[in-house]
């Protein structure tokens, strides 16, 4: 079972992201930090050694309290256990800075979140597809620019 990293503060887009999941039959733990602070203390948990919750997979909201997704993607890339673990940017930001800044920080995906249901479900599609390259893996064929 694949285990994802969710740091998302909306518990709206919570629930749709483990219903994306579901709808693709993804067989995954999806553990929720609503904050920036709580997703670097699991990933610091995971880096002391104990691994109880090490992701395959984190989805990163730009948006987030106590510490942006900025802040916890640097966190990420610094750290030897997770620097490979594939990172999807899943905000509401259209900004072309926000986007390049994430790229640049190491995100593998930079995904702008949508009010159509349709597309908000297609992000099943895209986990799936990044959950079977594996890790450090090119992301080919996954448009990211939605």
């Amino acid at each position: 079972m694949f285990q994802i990293l969710l740091a998302e503060d909306n518990p709206g887009d919570v629930l749709l992201f483990r219903e994306a999941m579901k709808s693709r039959g993804v067989s995954c733990n999806v553990v929720v930090a609503e904050d920036g602070q709580k997703a670097i203390a699991l990933l610091e948990n995971a880096s002391a050694g104990q691994p109880e919750f090490a992701p395959h997979l984190i989805v990163l909201d730009i948006n987030l309290p106590k510490y942006n997704g900025d802040a916890v993607l640097r966190h990420v890339r610094r750290q030897p256990l997770f620097d490979r673990v594939p990172v999807i940017v899943l905000t509401s930001s259209p900004s072309p800075a926000d986007r390049a800044a994430a790229l640049a920080l190491g995100a593998n995906l930079y995904l702008q979140k949508s009010s159509d249901l349709a597309q908000l479900l297609d992000i099943g599609r895209i986990v799936e597809t990044v959950l079977e390259s594996g890790p450090g893996a090119a992301l080919p064929n996954i448009r990211s620019d939605s």
